[in-house]
């Protein structure tokens, strides 16, 4: 086996565990990918006999690129349009598809990383490598050019952050279905009581419509959401079951073409968190193909 075909061989048995990092820090798929790429480019031009620790070595390289991509993006939106979403990670209503494992590991929901969205490039990157993946202070303080105590700092905040806000659904999926099934039938019959009677009465409703500013907004409270499902039960619309980050979900479809993903959190029985993804460029950007998203 030649150098770089070994190279290449324990790159791979890393790059679901580097996938996993880099999703955590920058809460996009594709974005993801290209970190990872680019750890394989930086490895493949390395010196092998160099790097003492490999698994470290690669875990840094994309925890570099992906603070990097962080600190470009937080330019990019000074001036946000409307609620920005993560991207999720879609499976059948059947079970989670292996690939995805890695990434949906430690409950990664969409809620956690709605917050993960809220923190500084620096208290994202310190929290995700040590309370997720055990990188000491010390490594991580080169990263963000502050102390191993600063960098320990910055992870605390975050965690408080983090902890602050409910991001743990109901445990049973086949009740979260149930309960994400109701309200699909009570919005697809313009039914405001039963909608209500589904939802929290804090619930938040975000759209991320990305360009499509009409299709962007942050609705809070029951009656307000409730609202605002039976002015989209007039259009026609078709619900696909599907797990959304490991819960029950739907991907949403108008005449055969993908609307918007729905990711559903329901805590107590109730739907705390309603996220709809809507963006037609990042819908078109989504693998889709394990579904069946025909009407």
């Amino acid at each position: 086996m030649s150098e770089q075909d070994w190279l290449a061989q324990r790159f791979e048995g890393e790059r679901r565990r580097l996938r996993a990092v880099a999703y955590r820090m920058l809460g996009s798929v594709s974005e993801a990918e290209d970190a990872v790429q680019e750890a394989w480019l930086r490895l493949s031009g390395s010196e092998p006999g160099e790097i003492e620790n490999l698994s470290a070595w690669l875990t840094t390289v994309v925890a570099r690129v992906s603070l990097s991509m962080l600190r470009s993006r937080a330019v990019r939106r000074e001036a946000p349009l409307g609620p920005h979403l993560p991207d999720p990670i879609i499976d059948r209503a059947d079970g989670v598809d292996p690939e995805h494992q890695a990434l949906l590991a430690d409950s990664v929901g969409l809620a956690l990383l709605v917050v993960l969205e809220t923190l500084t490039p620096a208290e994202r990157l310190a929290f995700v490598l040590h309370d997720m993946f055990g990188v000491p202070f010390e490594e991580i303080a080169p990263l963000i050019d502050r102390s191993p105590q600063a960098a320990r700092q910055l992870a605390s905040r975050a965690r408080r952050r983090v902890r602050a806000q409910p991001t743990t659904p109901d445990v049973d999926v086949r009740a979260q279905r149930e309960v994400v099934n109701a309200f699909m039938a009570a919005a697809r019959d313009g039914d405001f009581d039963a909608l209500v009677a589904t939802l929290d009465p804090d619930v938040v409703l975000r759209a991320d419509g990305g360009a499509a500013l009409a299709l962007s907004a942050e609705v809070r409270g029951a009656l307000n959401v409730a609202r605002r499902a039976a002015m989209w039960s007039r259009v026609d619309l078709t619900m696909h079951p599907a797990l959304i980050n490991g819960v029950a979900g739907a991907v949403v479809t108008r005449h055969g073409a993908v609307f918007s993903i729905a990711s559903v959190i329901v805590r107590n029985g109730k739907i705390a968190e309603l996220d709809f993804l809507s963006d037609p460029e990042r819908l078109a950007r989504l693998d889709l193909t394990i579904l069946d998203t025909s009407d």
